[in-house]
């Protein structure tokens, strides 16, 4: 019976190849206006750079030719050394493969290089650390030379010819390395040690991707136009919560899935049409999951409750799976769902040819977003510390974000991908400072006239994170520091630098910054004594007590108790709550001037300080601020409170005779443990790890963010 199969063979032939694990959501050819935007799409992006020039990619070329034939000899001399036979050295190989932007072709202009570097089973980890790392030293193109070897993913990091590289370092289990290796054979994965695996899995899942989507020309401007979309919006950091490089790849490749013979202006659109409607956390796959048999942990709900937690998972497609986006938080989602909507109606219009493509790549005002604002800075005195301090403090900011956004009276916490030099602290020591910036959105209230909104513990329990795994990894000194401010939106412009600065506010600069620079002007603006947690030596606990409002409903504050720990754990659990440690000030002693709520406990502090008379400089600030009112956007009426402060020069107290109606506002200095009574003197039960006792505990001063929000 031929008849049939001939059918059979027909059918098959016609089925076109099947991507992702679900089948596409349309077939449908590109229309000559398709092709006509997307052209427009393109010539859209080259002024922001997103295209690299040809003399540049060549160099690039150029250097990676000259770091593998490096690799080649270096393999060889420690091939000898070892007294490798003659016969395996003339081909025992050794590659350098490239992964993340640069092996998907969307690097942009300036950017740097990931690169692996490959070896057989004989050359060790020990080998690339000094025999290697020597061997670059002694190349004059090389510059910038330092490598991290106690790293998660131990690292040699350099400028080769002014282009930034990444070596990652992986042996395999073969005596050679031949140089058509295909690195997404799950077989080169047995009996490798767990950071060569990690080390690998960069190139593997870039391999993937590139293997999983049906046109790779269309994925790339695609992706192209998306990355630079994330980053105009501040959405663009996996550090801190949102999405990385492989992450949008990722989000990317399934639209090209799902509409593989689309062209880029319409996946572009697809792309903000799936997920702006996708059912989180449902995952994003590329691929079904596959088993090696390895035994190494996979992300699989089913089997790892963690997993169950993850609210925005992408999962990798090669093994061992795991989900590039476990920072994401509650408010970081929302953020960037909210942004996945609005890239659809944008797109919407371009489609119908009401708008262009620049719109959609028009940078939102962030610092006019959000009504209120926590400015946190890092100092340090060297440029080395302050490099070391400033990778560590920001891979910690997430964990902020995720207790900002627990607190009961706040909605979102969004945290600024971009950095900003801080501003001068006006004494004459030499200082490096980093500042990020957090927009707060709280809560609308029903029910209560005032809130008192307390931060301290949120706060003290990342210094506590930042300071443990300091301590933890060695690499912290003495003058290391972060600070904390509460900050509103008409005073933001006095800490941010002018291209920070919307054009009507920089009118407003020069007397901010003179002002901060002559000394004259706290870092604190809006709400005096910041949270500058000093530098540690031992240790003390916080324990997250409760205040109330006038009208006696539940506020959270804290009340703290001075502790005695020495060196703590480098977990960075969020949750853990034990405080920095730190070398007490020289200061007179700040106390807390709040009254005292009847109805609550006498350790929490409910009400504003007393009324003081005006100092110069309150009422400096508070000319400005009122002149600004002017100039700033119409407050949305969201019921978030805004608030405006001024401050006693003398006790570093909020004064809040010059507060506008609707808030009042303070952040102060206090040690609470002479103030505690002695049950409440009790260490925080998540401090169960801390091994021993410092022989010399140094008094801290602690720290506090408090709002007290009015209708």
């Amino acid at each position: 019976m031929p008849f049939p199969i001939t059918n059979q063979v027909q059918t098959a032939q016609q089925t076109p190849k099947h991507y992702g694990i679900t089948s596409p959501i349309s077939l449908a050819q590109p229309k000559e206006a398709d092709v006509v935007l997307t052209r427009k799409l393109t010539e859209t992006l080259r002024p922001f750079g997103v295209f690299e020039e040809e003399l540049e990619l060549q160099r690039r070329i150029l250097v990676l030719g000259k770091l593998n034939t490096l690799v080649k000899e270096w393999i060889c001399e420690v091939s000898e050394v070892k007294n490798i036979p003659a016969a395996v050295i003339d081909n025992v190989g050794g590659k350098i493969f490239t992964f993340g932007s640069y092996r998907l072709g969307v690097h942009t202009k300036g950017a740097d290089i990931d690169a692996l570097c490959v070896t057989p089973r004989h050359v060790e980890r020990i080998d690339f650390f000094s025999s290697f790392y020597e061997k670059l030293k002694e190349q004059e193109e090389v510059k910038d030379l330092r490598a991290v070897e106690e790293a998660f993913v131990p690292v040699i990091k350099l400028c080769f010819d002014s282009i930034e590289i990444d070596i990652l370092f992986a042996r395999l289990a073969l005596q050679t390395i031949p140089e058509n290796l295909d690195l997404r054979d799950d077989s080169l994965l047995r009996n490798l040690d767990i950071r060569c695996i990690r080390s690998l899995n960069g190139c593997r899942v870039t391999d993937e991707i590139l293997h999983l989507v049906p046109n790779i020309e269309n994925f790339r401007l695609t992706l192209r136009a998306i990355k630079l979309w994330a980053k105009r919006h501040n959405i663009y950091s996996n550090i801190l919560g949102f999405l990385g490089g492989v992450s949008w790849a990722m989000l990317v490749a399934r639209t090209c899935q799902l509409y593989p013979n689309a062209v880029a202006a319409t996946l572009v659109h697809k792309f903000f049409l799936v997920f702006s409607k996708w059912e989180w956390p449902n995952p994003v796959l590329l691929k079904q999951p596959e088993d090696c048999n390895l035994n190494l942990p996979v992300w699989d709900p089913r089997v790892t409750p963690s997993d169950r937690y993850h609210l925005m998972p992408i999962i990798t497609p090669a093994y061992p799976q795991q989900n590039s986006t476990y920072n994401v938080s509650a408010s970081t989602r929302a953020i960037m769902v909210e942004e996945f909507k609005r890239g659809l109606a944008i797109t919407d219009e371009i489609l119908l040819n009401k708008a262009d493509w620049s719109k959609l790549f028009e940078a939102p005002n962030f610092f006019q977003k959000y009504k209120h604002y926590i400015v946190l800075l890092a100092s340090a005195q060297t440029e080395k510390q302050h490099l070391e301090w400033v990778g560590l403090v920001e891979s910690k900011i997430r964990i902020l974000v995720g207790s900002l956004e627990k607190n009961e009276f706040i909605t979102l916490a969004h945290v600024n991908p971009q950095s900003f030099p801080g501003p001068k602290e006006g004494n004459d020591k030499e200082e490096f400072t980093t500042m990020w910036v957090i927009g707060i959105v709280f809560k609308k209230m029903e029910g209560s006239e005032n809130l008192n909104v307390d931060l301290t513990f949120d706060i003290q329990s990342f210094t506590d994170t930042v300071y443990r795994q300091a301590i933890t990894s060695k690499m912290f000194e003495q003058d290391m520091k972060i600070t904390a401010m509460h900050v509103k939106r008409k005073q933001l412009h006095q800490l941010l630098p002018k291209v920070a600065i919307p054009r009507g506010k920089r009118k407003h600069l020069s007397d901010g910054l003179r002002a901060m620079n002559e000394g004259s002007l706290d870092l604190s603006v809006d709400s005096d004594n910041s949270m500058s947690v000093p530098s540690p030596t031992g240790a003390s606990t916080a324990r997250c007590a409760r205040a109330t409002s006038p009208q006696g409903s539940t506020v959270s504050t804290a009340s703290e108790s001075q502790g005695k720990t020495d060196v703590l754990s480098g977990s960075t659990d969020p949750a853990v709550g034990d405080s920095n440690v730190g070398t007490a000030s020289k200061k007179p002693k700040v106390e807390d001037g709040v009254e005292q709520n009847p109805q609550s406990s006498p350790c929490l502090s409910a009400e504003p300080a007393e009324e003081r008379p005006d100092s110069p400089l309150e009422n400096k600030l508070s000319a400005e601020a009122k002149a600004e009112d002017h100039s700033v956007l119409e407050e949305e009426s969201s019921g978030d409170a805004n608030c405006h402060l001024a401050v006693d020069p003398v006790t570093g107290e909020m004064d809040p005779s010059e507060a506008e109606p609707t808030m009042e506002a303070e952040v102060t200095e206090m040690n609470t443990a002479e103030k505690m009574p002695p049950t409440q003197k009790t260490a925080n039960a998540d401090l169960s790890d801390v091994p021993i006792l410092p022989a010399n505990p140094i008094p801290v001063v602690k720290n506090s963010i408090k709002l007290r929000l009015s209708r």
